[in-house]
């Protein structure tokens, strides 16, 4: 009887254990997985109601239409109206291909369904919606053309936002393609070596080069007892490791300002290395690199490992935005706002609103502080820098008269290929409205000279439109 009892206990146990393992394994799906999985752009599930709804439209903060669907049939038909230029923004959704961009992330509201839980997916099917939500984008449609057209034969990327809100204005990834016509242009898209699907605004990946030198200059700022005066004499050593300048000239007695001014290397090599690579990766941190930054769209993490075994020439070079530093377009235009918004970063806004059918604001993103990057007065220091920097120094191209504008060049070396263009910077510099970043990717020239006059155009345009 005894041996009876224990069979039956350790198969109980056993069953038990499975419970356990079957609760703890659903627990964790939940928890960390369910979501991912959900929205997956191949999840059957998310078609489960297309037919069924009318889905949403999507407008730019101006009320014109960007996406729509109307009747086809017995099912409905997605429409874009400007073909490429949202293509990394809205995206496409076809049941083929999937969905992507906005038409993913906010599928549940363009199709006004509710979020996917077991009593939400019965009330789905016994009230099924029959029309969408309208998602109104804080993108202006006009600076969205412009912003195309200035990148128009290139590679790379533009973001423009309003430093003090989060909103951004235009968003540009190139190449793009076509989400009217993907069907027929699939496979050449898929085969196309320059990654039109990809989404360099936010996923790009760059070497930043002198851009990244205004987040040195603030942790140099931040160091009380660093010597701030040098003497540049072209090239320095360290740890063995010859460095130049641009130039190869001796830029003479400088100080920051000067520095930052003229883009000199060494000067920032130098003093990155006394600054220390934690001091630097504190200051990093608090501008969102090495950090997810929440967003409407997915987006890839700046990096810069200090925690890392790091050497001096590896400070030295993560000092003037190069080595082992990796940044967004978008993270750069977010250091932009910061330090044009008294050093508060705002979280990132593209979906303003999201409106019932019957008019109703149902949903709306309000401005978020994300990150205080740094104090009034460093970020006002570091300010008038980069109005000298457009005023006199490497960035004279993306001066506009009669407006002061704030900004930073960089031309970042690229091991496996032609040196990438950049500029950051904002206008105007006493009452900042637009803040912007510009990465031509293996453009083979210097920021100065091929990004800052684009961002000049384009801080013209959004300053004279956007209201």
């Amino acid at each position: 009887m005894d041996k009876e009892l224990k069979r039956i206990i350790i198969v109980l146990s056993g069953i038990c254990l499975l419970f356990v393992v079957l609760i703890v394994y659903l627990s964790c799906f939940q928890m960390f997985k369910a979501e991912k999985v959900a929205k997956n752009s191949y999840n059957k599930r998310l078609w489960i109601n297309e037919e069924k709804v009318l889905r949403g439209s999507i407008i730019d903060r101006n009320g014109k239409i960007l996406a729509y669907s109307e009747k086809d049939g017995e099912t409905y038909k997605r429409y874009y109206n400007y073909g490429n230029l949202y293509s990394h923004i809205i995206g496409y959704s076809y049941r083929e291909y999937g969905k992507v961009g906005l038409e993913l992330q906010y599928n549940n509201l363009l199709l006004n369904i509710s979020e996917s839980t077991p009593i939400n997916e019965f009330k789905n099917i016994v009230l099924p919606s029959t029309e969408g939500n309208t998602l109104k984008l804080t993108i202006d449609h006009h600076l969205q053309e412009y912003t195309r057209e200035q990148l128009k034969g290139k590679k790379g990327a533009v973001v423009t936002m309003n430093p003090s809100t989060g909103e951004i204005y235009s968003m540009v990834s190139m190449p793009d393609f076509n989400t009217s016509h993907l069907r027929e242009n699939w496979n050449d898209i898929m085969e196309d070596k320059n990654s039109p699907f990809l989404n360099r605004a936010t996923s790009g990946l760059y070497t930043p080069g002198s851009a990244f030198k205004v987040l040195t200059t603030i942790a140099i700022l931040d160091d009380s007892n660093l010597n701030k005066e040098y003497n540049c004499t072209g090239s320095t050593k360290i740890d063995g490791y010859i460095l130049k300048d641009y130039s190869q000239k001796g830029h003479g007695a400088i100080n920051l300002e000067e520095a930052l001014v003229k883009s000199c290397n060494t000067y920032f090599a130098e003093k990155g290395v006394e600054v220390g690579k934690d001091k630097l990766g504190e200051v990093l941190d608090k501008f969102m690199i090495n950090k997810k930054i929440p967003f409407d769209l997915p987006t890839q993490k700046s990096t810069f490992p200090y925690k890392e075994n790091l050497g001096k020439t590896d400070i030295a070079a993560a000092s003037i935005g190069q080595g082992k530093v990796l940044v967004t377009p978008l993270n750069m235009a977010m250091v932009a706002s910061g330090i044009a918004n008294n050093g508060d970063i705002m979280k990132p806004i593209l979906v303003k609103e999201a409106i019932s059918p019957e008019g109703k604001v149902i949903r709306s993103n309000h401005s978020e502080l994300l990150s205080r990057a740094t104090d009034v007065f460093t970020a006002n220091e570091v300010k008038n820098m980069m109005v000298e920097v457009v005023k006199r120094g490497t960035g004279t191209n993306a001066s506009i008269k009669n407006i002061r504008v704030a900004g930073k060049t960089g031309t970042a070396e690229n091991p496996s290929g032609k040196s990438h263009a950049w500029f950051i910077g904002f206008a105007p510099a006493d009452d900042p409205q637009i803040a912007i970043a510009v990465v031509l990717e293996e453009e083979g020239s210097t920021g100065g000279k091929a990004a800052a006059p684009i961002a000049r155009k384009i801080l013209i345009e959004a300053l004279n439109t956007i209201k």
